[in-house]
């Protein structure tokens, strides 16, 4: 592995300033020129890596010094990035954002500092000329070890506009190594979360990515780009990739042969999920199969356990509950003991009902939308045994949602949460393991075994 893989950090001085469509058209106009680019994204978002993966090709990945923890963010980068010319990392919110009351802890900062990458800073300019300077001199300045290597400048009015902007940031040496015009936004349409999924819009996004690739290959100088990224040297710390594989398990012929079929939801329903996840199950000796809840009436044949991540089950409520057989089957499976986790959205298909309409019934609870945001990492501490985790052991995850479950947990509990206020929450009941919680696996590998040795087992 070239540890020396060239990169950049796309940031910005806060969220609105353009960082997606620049990003992801810069991967997009990367791969157009045979480039094999590595996608990443800081943070626990899971929406823009799926544009990201229709700009590249490849699988999105995110890169969260959170969840995972910093020692991760160099492996995981490495592990993505392998076999790849180029990287490109989407940054997020402003650039020196990061975990609330944690200092710079999962800012893109953070992230920029720990790969050691050049930071490109898209700066909206619609309602500034001179003062461009300031802002960018301040930004490039604040920390030391943050090398901010070129700014590109979003929303330009005109040449006169242009000309202003360039002549100020000579005086900030900082060079301009892009120029957006102010056209109209490409269509990314977004609700209460976010931007919409690509699995729910897969040719508008295609076309959506395309625009943004135009976009940047219009305005962006993508040889000097490139060069910055090239100039970035090693990975600090002689880090090694991060693998799916544990040191300590490596199956056996046995386990080859006795490999468990682990279902994963997927479709537009459950968009959520982490590209790791898949790859520990299967390291650990599961055989991993999709399905669609929207449209499959079966779980996967032979299915021993069931993953059910993130995504919108309340945008789907309607054809979810209308798939009676597959609700059915769920919950025989729950029923029997199989190992089942799931994590938000799953949580709620789990459930009695959601707004009034019959989901698997799995958990004795009700779910409904609501009009307050729920948003924010979570320090976590398993409360009993269950199929992920044993008692005491402790994960970081991240909740982000529209919807309140009645009661918010069962008799067993799934996690302690210690902030923003001390609570317990989930569900463990048999071999269910339901939370609102999005963890990462990668940050805590003996989950995803936990769950494949339960599968043989129950």
């Amino acid at each position: 592995m070239n540890a020396s893989v060239p990169r950049l950090v796309i940031a910005a001085p806060s969220s609105g300033s353009g960082k997606t469509t620049v990003a992801t058209g810069l991967m997009a106009a990367f791969a157009a020129r045979g480039l094999a680019v590595s996608p990443h994204k800081v943070g626990p978002d899971y929406i823009d890596p799926g544009y990201h993966a229709l700009a590249t090709g490849r699988v999105g990945r995110n890169l969260d010094a959170y969840l995972c923890g910093p020692e991760l963010v160099a492996p995981l980068f490495l592990h993505g990035a392998r076999g790849c010319d180029i990287a490109v990392v989407e940054g997020v919110m402003g650039l020196y954002d990061g975990a609330a009351g944690e200092g710079e802890l999962a800012s893109t900062a953070h992230v920029a500092k720990l790969l050691r990458a050049p930071v490109v800073l898209v700066v909206d300019a619609s309602s500034q000329s001179r003062s461009v300077a300031a802002l960018v001199h301040g930004f490039a300045s604040w920390d030391p070890e943050v090398r901010v290597g070129g700014v590109i400048l979003n929303k330009v009015a005109s040449d006169r506009h242009e000309e202003l902007l360039r002549e100020a940031l000579e005086q900030a040496g900082v060079p301009v190594l892009g120029v957006l015009r102010r056209v109209p936004q490409v269509d990314t349409p977004s609700r209460h979360l976010g931007l919409v999924p690509v699995a729910e819009r897969q040719a508008a996004a295609v076309e959506a990515v395309a625009a943004m690739a135009a976009q940047v290959l219009d305005g962006c100088d993508l040889g000097a780009l490139e060069a910055l990224a090239r100039a970035a040297g090693a990975v600090p710390g002689g880090s090694a990739p991060w693998t799916p594989a544990s040191p300590t398990h490596h199956p056996t012929r046995s386990d080859e042969q006795r490999a468990p079929v682990v279902a994963i939801a997927g479709g537009p329903a459950f968009t959520f999920s982490y590209a790791e996840h898949t790859e520990l199950l299967t390291a650990a000796g599961a055989e991993v199969v999709t399905f669609d809840p929207l449209r499959d009436e079966e779980l996967p044949e032979g299915a021993a356990g069931l993953v059910i991540g993130g995504g919108f089950p309340e945008v789907y409520a309607a054809e979810l509950s209308a798939n009676e057989p597959l609700r059915m089957a769920v919950a025989a499976l729950a029923e029997s003991g199989a190992p089942v986790a799931a994590e938000c959205a799953g949580l709620l298909y789990l459930c009695r009902e959601l707004d009034g309409l019959p989901m698997c019934g799995v958990l004795d609870a009700g779910a409904r939308m609501t009009e307050r945001l729920t948003l924010g990492y979570r320090d976590a501490v398993a409360v009993g045994d269950s199929v992920l985790a044993a008692a005491g052991t402790r994960m970081r995850g991240h909740e982000f949602h529209r919807t309140v479950v009645e009661p918010g947990s069962g008799t067993e509990p799934a996690w302690g949460v210690r902030s923003p206020r001390p609570r317990v929450e989930g569900f463990v009941q048999r071999g269910v393991h339901a939370s609102y919680l999005h963890t990462h696996w990668a940050s805590e590998p003996g989950v995803a075994r936990r769950f494949v040795e339960r599968c043989r087992t129950s």
